[in-house]
């Protein structure tokens, strides 16, 4: 339970529907140790209280989960390496996968509990042989089924969304009517340690390094410009570069054993690819996938998906060939795939197929 509103009016569900439950907040991070004052929508005291007051509302134990150490292990050494390696990292899903579905349930199975539930909007369900099947919410505008593609058949089968089948409004309107005090709480949209989206800032002082300036080139190699670092920039960047240029200028690639970072404008088809290749896959209901595996693709959280043929070429890797090519995918972002609304599975992207 983050303090949020999701999670509390999960919460209530799960009441209603098992006798015995408890409240867990994760302590990921000390606020101070990262340099975050403030109301923050992780691990403040703000939204501890919040929690722990829907669970005394509910009549139920709250406790406090201290993970930061596998926080800081997990995800946030591996986003700064991500940023530093020029890629462009998705702490959330490594989040639920260490955190959340990991260490959390390995907690609830140790203290008596059966099942985890969280305030996703995604829904579990089991097909016609025992495999279960992770699917979209019900609300596709707030479906995060994306970042949940590494849930494995013990994780799901341990696991519970009551908020899949609802509306954002019905859960506001249900916290509304239970009185909780985080009715109308905004909902977080930062990574939870980098609440001001200063991602740079926040690598520099965790790290405590200085990241070199280094060139701008374009597609020939010509410099064009300098650039202030590698870790300011991300694939597919147009604002903030600092290049004077006839036409716009966006970042097609990050090298960071040269320090140099690729500009093109539009015209230039190095903007885009035509598939990807992921490692670190995970297939929810399959042992592999066959060859010219049909499905559809989401590279990005915010996007919908495109169709693709996938060939998986070895234990961990998939190749993934899109119907059309695609505006610069992100090494380090998650390629994730889909049938119809059920999530087949995944991987984090490693480099471009031009």
């Amino acid at each position: 339970m983050s303090g949020g509103v999701d999670s509390s009016v999960s919460a209530y569900l799960m009441t209603q529907k098992h006798d015995i439950c408890r409240g867990a907040t994760m302590l990921l991070f000390l606020n101070e140790s990262l340099g975050i004052s403030g109301k923050y929508p992780c691990c403040s005291r703000e939204n501890i209280i919040d929690a722990k007051a829907v669970c005394d509302k509910l009549g139920i134990e709250h406790e406090i989960l201290n993970y930061m150490a596998g926080f800081e292990e997990h995800v946030i050494k591996k986003f700064v390496s991500v940023y530093e390696s020029g890629g462009t990292p998705n702490p959330c899903i490594d989040c639920n996968k260490y955190m959340k579905f990991s260490s959390m349930l390995e907690h609830a199975n140790k203290t008596g509990l059966e099942k985890i539930a969280t305030g996703h909007y995604a829904i579990i369900e089991r097909d016609s042989s025992g495999l279960w099947l992770l699917r979209k919410a019900h609300d596709l505008d707030r479906d995060q089924s994306y970042v949940l593609y590494m849930l494995n058949q013990n994780q799901l089968a341990h696991t519970e969304f009551p908020l899949g089948c609802m509306k954002k409004s019905q859960v506001r309107e249900l916290a509304e009517n239970l009185n909780f005090t985080n009715a109308h709480k905004h909902d977080s949209q930062d990574i939870c340690f980098v609440p001001d989206g200063d991602y740079a800032s926040f690598i520099q002082t965790y790290t405590g390094h200085e990241y070199p300036s280094g060139n701008f080139i374009d597609t020939n190699g010509k410099v064009i410009g300098v650039h202030k670092g590698i870790i300011h920039y991300t694939s597919g960047q147009r604002r903030g570069l600092g290049v004077a240029a006839k036409s716009r200028l966006y970042v097609s690639d990050i090298n960071a054993e040269n320090n140099t970072i690729t500009l093109a404008d539009d015209s230039e088809c190095r903007l885009y690819s035509r598939g990807v290749i992921a490692n670190h896959i995970n297939l929810i209901a399959f042992d592999e996938l066959h060859d010219n595996f049909h499905a559809r693709v989401k590279i990005r959280y915010r996007q919908k998906e495109i169709p693709a043929v996938i060939n998986q070429t070895g234990h961990d890797e998939l190749i993934i060939e899109f119907s059309e090519p695609q505006r610069m995918p992100a090494k380090g972002q998650s390629a994730v795939i889909y049938d119809g609304d059920y999530v087949i599975g995944g991987g984090i992207i490693t480099r471009n197929i031009s």
